[in-house]
């Protein structure tokens, strides 16, 4: 059944109009659009009931992206209110007015007046404060409200860990480490006050502005914040790799493909399920509109990031050529079960591992290789080939029913391109081809998950060992790091 031209429009305005008109200014012409020409008569009326639709549309898109909107809460209210007293609504509308009800009494609306809510139970942030009861939950969309334990090292490697909103500016955090460390006898502006840095493992440094904001989610898959005075800022060292190079099969070599497959998919939708529609624009967008927190999407792209790392760090710890020959077939049959699982995004970051130059340069392991695995993988490369913008990619995706979990990046890319190739504004004027297009990419993320994923994965004594190494990879994320073990089992490859 098509969709009527005036929902899309409604749906397109919901989806960008932050890109020329924040939230709450939104709401108030809203409000305002209500009142103007007064409410009596026919008029008046079909303003309510225009107002409806929107209200209603509106809290259907965002949901709980509203608690993050300060001043939004009243306003809804307001409007709630100002047309749930004309009952001549109902005679047409009652549907939709119930419907307005319901929504506005479970749609979590901040307003700072009233009493805040009891405190949320306190999240352990993914990977950077790892706990495995945690990982084995399913997984939840983080609000920027919500309360994380993190990790916070010292130069010498000791570390404090604090409780912070997961949208804490810098300033708060470092305000949160130095009650820690008792520095708050210091006298205020001496210059040993504190500032913070983002370290990788690869030992490149970051310093972050005390207004920045939204950083945990931010950081690489080894990067950790380090804490120190502006003197000791050259001297910051990477924490010890995680991993230990050590001989020894790892749990990689004891479980079988389909599990491993099964297990990514059934991880990488649920953390596709929490990013919100809306995260992708603001993502894209927040240059224009100012930040939102999109630490949902974040997390998924470093997962992305992880998952390929996690490929080329398995093969290059593993020092046997034949057993390095066979995690090679693994891999790639895990690539093929995921391609079957319509889950695009581990198969993308499950050939990327295998194009790691340090793994594709292994010359002898890959001659081990059978022809049929060798050709296989080429297909693989050859859907993956950024040639024709994608082309291979999406003449795959377009043919794929829901569920399907795409290749992200791809998505950003897109929204991009949108984004640079005309201007959001024109004489002053809102530019709504170009709303449309980025409105019709965010519809094709909906339509990925309209429906639910099914996986018959069956349980097994091995399954929560399975599903806990799946979703807490050690992984090696400095390429120089990757590039010696690869020189080290095979010097003279080419």
């Amino acid at each position: 059944m098509p969709i009527h031209p005036r929902d899309i429009l409604l749906d397109d305005i919901v989806l960008t109009h932050s890109l020329f008109l924040p939230t709450e200014k939104f709401l108030q012409e809203l409000h305002h659009f209500v009142w103007a020409g007064g409410m009596e008569g026919p008029e008046g009326l079909g303003r309510k009931q225009a107002c409806l639709a929107m209200l209603l549309h509106f809290l259907d898109t965002y949901q709980g992206l509203l608690q993050e909107e300060e001043g939004a809460g009243h306003i809804i209210k307001d409007l709630y209110l100002l047309i749930m007293k004309d009952e001549s609504l109902y005679q047409d509308l009652r549907e939709d007015t119930l419907r307005l009800h319901q929504l506005v009494e479970t749609v979590e609306l901040k307003i700072p007046e009233e009493n805040q809510p009891p405190s949320k139970q306190v999240k352990p942030l993914f990977r950077h404060f790892r706990r495995i009861d945690s990982c084995l939950q399913t997984r939840v969309a983080f609000r920027g409200s919500d309360e994380i334990f993190c990790r916070v090292y010292m130069p010498d490697h000791s570390y404090v860990t604090i409780r912070s909103r997961l949208s804490a500016s810098v300033q708060d955090i470092l305000g949160s480490v130095t009650e820690k460390l008792q520095y708050s006898e210091e006298p205020a502006g001496r210059e040993e006050s504190l500032i913070l840095v983002a370290v990788a493992s690869s030992g490149e440094k970051v310093l972050l502005q005390p207004t920045e904001d939204c950083v945990f989610t931010t950081l690489g898959i080894n990067s950790h914040l380090f804490a120190c005075t502006r003197d000791s800022y050259e001297a910051l060292v990477p924490l010890p790799e995680e991993i230990q190079v050590s001989p020894g099969d790892t749990e990689i070599h004891r479980v079988e493909p389909e599990d491993i497959a099964n297990h990514l998919t059934a991880f990488h939708w649920e953390l596709f399920r929490c990013v919100h529609e809306l995260e992708f624009v603001d993502y894209v967008f927040h240059g224009e509109r100012g930040r939102r927190e999109t630490a949902n999407l974040e997390l998924l792209l470093q997962r992305c990031s992880e998952v390929t790392h996690w490929v080329a760090t398995e093969v290059l710890l593993c020092e046997a050529p034949g057993k390095r020959a066979q995690l090679l077939k693994k891999f790639i049959k895990i690539a093929a079960i995921c391609k079957q699982n319509q889950d695009l995004l581990s198969f993308y970051a499950v050939v990327m591992g295998l194009d790691n130059a340090a793994v594709s340069r292994l010359r002898l392991t890959w001659e081990k290789l059978p022809g049929k695995f060798k050709n296989l993988f080429r297909k693989f490369e050859n859907l993956t080939d950024p040639c024709r913008n994608h082309k291979s990619y999406r003449e795959v995706i377009s043919k794929m029913k829901p569920p399907v979990i795409p290749f992200v990046p791809l998505i950003l890319k897109d929204l991009t391109f949108l984004h640079e190739g005309s201007k959001t504004l024109v004489d002053g004027l809102v530019n709504i081809e170009k709303l449309h297009s980025v409105a019709e990419k965010v519809r094709t993320i909906r339509k990925y998950r309209s429906r639910p994923l099914c996986l018959d994965m069956e349980a097994s004594p091995h399954h929560l060992q399975t599903k806990a190494y799946v979703r807490q990879f050690q992984v090696i994320d400095n390429q120089n790091l990757l590039f010696e073990l690869s020189y080290k089992l095979e010097a003279n490859s080419q």
